[in-house]
C-alpha cells in the first residue's frame, strides 16, 4: 500500500469508485480521509451515509428479527441506503471500521464484497468505502481480519502541505494561518504524546481558524492551545503578532515599487499570504510588481495561492505572465 497526499488519494479513490470496487482509506486522525469521500460525493451530487462501525454491534448491522414473519427474517436497518430516500447513487462510508470489535468487522464481510447482509441488499448504484487508523497512528485501531482486508482496495493517506494549503485557500481560511503553515510545515501534522489530546492536524488547524479573530492575548493563546497544543499555539500567536507590523495591502497597491519589504522569512510568508488573500483583478498587477521584489520562492507561492483562492484570476494577463516566468517550476510539479 502506497502512502499518498489527499489529491492523489482522491484520484485513486475516484478510479475505484468508477469500477465499483470497495476501497479502504488508511491514515492518522485528522488527515482528511472522510473529507476526501465527501468532496468526491459532492462533485457527483451523491449522498454520503456515514455508518460508524465502532459505535454499532453485529445485531444492529444485520437488523432485528421480524417476529411477525412465519420464517426467520430480518428487518432492514434504516441507516443503510434506501433508493427512495437517499437516491440511486451514493457512498456508504464505513468509518472507523477497524476500531470496531472483531465480531462487528466480521459482520461487514458480506456487505463489503457481496453487497448484502441479512435481508438487506445495497442498491446497485451505491459504493462502499471504509476508513480507519493504523495501529502505528496511536489511535484506537485493532487488527483488521485478513478476510475483510482482502475485500478492499487500500489507499494510504498522509498529510501534505501543498494539498492542505490549496484546500484551505479554496475555503478562504485566514491568510495568516496559511502563511504560518508554509513557514512551519513541520507543524501541519504532529501526533500527540501521552495524555495530550490537542495536537496539530489539518483538521485541528481548520477548526482553529474559526477563533483566529480573538483579540485578547491570553484568551487567544488558550483558545489556540485547545486545538493544537501549547507549543504550536504559542508559535502561531507569535507569528500573528509579528505580522501585525507589516505594510498594509493598500500601501503596497498604491506604491508597489517603494513599499517597505519585510526582511525576515516569517514576515515574507505573512505578506505573501495577505496579498494572495486580498487579490482581485484590479489590485493584482500592483501586487505582482511588489512580489517580484521578493525572492522567487515567494513569487511562486503567491501565484499558486491567489489562483487557488480566486480561480477567476487565472484568466488575467498577470497570471499568464506568471505562468510563463515560472513554467520550469510548474512543469517540475
Amino acid at each position: 500500500m502506497l502512502d499518498m497526499n489527499i489529491v492523489a488519494a482522491g484520484a485513486v479513490l475516484e478510479t475505484y469508485l468508477r469500477v465499483d470496487s470497495p476501497a479502504m482509506l488508511w491514515g492518522p486522525p485528522g488527515v482528511g480521509k472522510s473529507s476526501i469521500v465527501k468532496q468526491i460525493a459532492k462533485g457527483r451530487n451523491w449522498k454520503v451515509i456515514d455508518y460508524r462501525c465502532s459505535t454499532r454491534d453485529p445485531v444492529s448491522m444485520m437488523g432485528l428479527p421480524d417476529l411477525a414473519a412465519d420464517t426467520t427474517r430480518w428487518k432492514v436497518p434504516d441507516e443503510f441506503p434506501q433508493v427512495a430516500r437517499d437516491g440511486e447513487e451514493g457512498i456508504l462510508l464505513l468509518d472507523e471500521i477497524n476500531a470496531a470489535p472483531p465480531m462487528m468487522q466480521a459482520a461487514a464481510f458480506g456487505l463489503v464484497l457481496d453487497r448484502f447482509i441479512g435481508e438487506y441488499r445495497l442498491p446497485p448504484g451505491w459504493r462502499v468505502v471504509g476508513a480507519g487508523n493504523r495501529k502505528s497512528d496511536k489511535a484506537a485501531a485493532q487488527a483488521m481480519p485478513t478476510a475483510l482486508g482482502n475485500r478492499f482496495a487500500h489507499i494510504g493517506v498522509v498529510a501534505d502541505l501543498e494539498s492542505t494549503v490549496a484546500y484551505f485557500a479554496a475555503k478562504r481560511l485566514p491568510a495568516m494561518l496559511i502563511a504560518f503553515l508554509r513557514f512551519r510545515p513541520g507543524l501541519l501534522h504532529q501526533m500527540g504524546e501521552g495524555d495530550n489530546m490537542a495536537f496539530p492536524t489539518p483538521r485541528s488547524w481548520e477548526e482553529l481558524s474559526k477563533v483566529m479573530d480573538v483579540e485578547d492575548d491570553m484568551l487567544r493563546l488558550r483558545a489556540f492551545a485547545g486545538y493544537v497544543g501549547e507549543g504550536a499555539a504559542g508559535e502561531l500567536k507569535s507569528f500573528i503578532e509579528m505580522a501585525s507590523d507589516l505594510p498594509t495591502v493598500d500601501s503596497i497597491v498604491r506604491n508597489p515599487a517603494s513599499a517597505r519589504l519585510p526582511q525576515n522569512k516569517a514576515a515574507q510568508f505573512a505578506i505573501t499570504a495577505a496579498l494572495a488573500h486580498h487579490a482581485d483583478e484590479h489590485k493584482l498587477p500592483a501586487m505582482d510588481a511588489y512580489m517580484r521584489r521578493l525572492p522567487r520562492d515567494f513569487q511562486v507561492t503567491f501565484g499558486m495561492d491567489y489562483v487557488s483562492m480566486h480561480p477567476a484570476l487565472a484568466n488575467t494577463q498577470t497570471y499568464v505572465d506568471w505562468t510563463v516566468t515560472n513554467q520550469d517550476v510548474l512543469f517540475n510539479n
